[in-house]
């Protein structure tokens, strides 16, 4: 049975913070403060729906997967 807290079952952690990773190291100029990294990180927050829906959508995927699994590992393959 998969952990609790398991990245595979965490939509966050599998796919919000990559996609805020990858646009981040789009930025040519990177912060040099604390202030403008909080402005550069709620900004890419902001621009986010679209990533997030496809969280949702997959995450919709693994649950169907840990469940057809009986809870246990499943392959995490999706497209």
């Amino acid at each position: 049975m998969p952990p609790p807290n398991s990245p595979d079952l965490n939509p966050v952690d599998y796919h919000i913070w990559g996609a805020m990773l990858e646009r981040y190291k789009t930025f040519q100029s990177k912060p040099n403060t604390i202030d403008k990294l909080k402005k550069v990180l709620q900004t890419m927050w902001d621009d986010l729906p679209n990533s997030i829906n496809k969280a949702i959508l997959s995450f919709v995927k693994r649950l169907r997967a840990c469940v057809k699994d009986g809870g246990g590992y499943f392959e995490h393959v999706f497209k």
